[in-house]
Parts: structure tokens; sequence; C-alpha cells
């Protein structure tokens, strides 16, 4: 069973665990980190999550992501995330973004800068069943598709233009 830190609404931790699968009560967050793949090359790498998750099953994401775990930062959860779910190993993240969804989840977004073989991406099991890079314009054309995560889409949009 996955334990996360329970946060405040500014980021301070309230000094409480979380428990996967609990619901996370009023006034309480957990931490979401999110990495876009940026290849050196230009092309955005985008995953499709696996169909038997319970949210967005089957929808593309620009990133990995998942909870970060009791005692890990948002950066090492992050780091954590990229390697578990596409193989990358980087230790040079830049941080994009923090904000919340206002009920229960606070998302750190960063971005990864890949100097990887686009065909080494390893896809984790129960996470993660395909993925794609596209270039600026059909990442662009393809966010806006409803095969892709909207709520991740407007979490991303108002940083695109200085990270793409």
């Amino acid at each position: 069973m996955e334990i996360w830190d329970a946060y405040k609404k500014d980021g301070d931790k309230a000094g409480i665990d979380l428990f996967r699968g609990n619901p996370i009560p009023d006034g309480l967050f957990h931490i979401v980190s999110e990495v876009l793949v940026k290849h050196k090359d230009g092309s955005i790498l985008v995953m499709q999550r696996d169909w038997h998750k319970e949210e967005h099953a089957g929808l593309f994401e620009a990133s990995a992501s998942g909870s970060i775990l009791k005692g890990e930062t948002p950066y090492q959860g992050a780091v954590r995330e990229l390697r578990e779910e596409t193989g990358i190993v980087s230790n040079d993240l830049t941080f994009i973004h923090a904000q919340s969804n206002m009920r229960d989840t606070i998302y750190y977004g960063f971005l990864c800068i890949a100097d990887c073989p686009k065909d080494s991406i390893i896809l984790q099991e129960g996470e993660t069943i395909s993925y794609r890079w596209l270039s600026k314009a059909e990442f662009l054309s393809f966010i806006n598709s409803t095969e892709f995560m909207a709520s991740q889409r407007n979490r991303w949009l108002p940083f695109l233009d200085r990270i793409i």
C-alpha cells in the first residue's frame, strides 16, 4: 500500500499520512509530480495510460506522472516516476509549475530534455501501454484531441510556449 505525506493548501506538510485508495480528508492534499519529456530534437513524448487505470484509462498524457511517496520531495518523485514509466534516467529536471486542483491534489510539473534513443522507452506494466514522439505541431494539435487528458492539457497549456 502506498503511503503519502499529507499537505496543507500552502504546500507545507500536515504531519499525517495518507493511504492510496482512502479518501483524502477535506483541507488536505497529496502531491503528484509530472514530467514532460522533450527530446533533444524537439519532439515531445506522450504516454498512453493503461486501460485498467481508475482515472483517464486509455488516454494519452504528456508526462510520466504519479503521486510522490512518503518522505519524497516533488523532485525525487518526478525522477522516480520518469524512470518507472519510461525507463529514462535523469537527475536534471527543470521545475516548471506548481498548481492545485483545489480539491485534493497539488501538481508539480517538471521538464526533462532527453538524449536517448527514441525506441528505448520502457513501458511500466499496469501504468502505461503505448507511447509516441510528436513534433511540436503534432503535439499542439494532439493535446486538443479526445485522446488526450484534458485536465493535464489545462495544467501544461500556460507553459507550453516557453518549453516547447
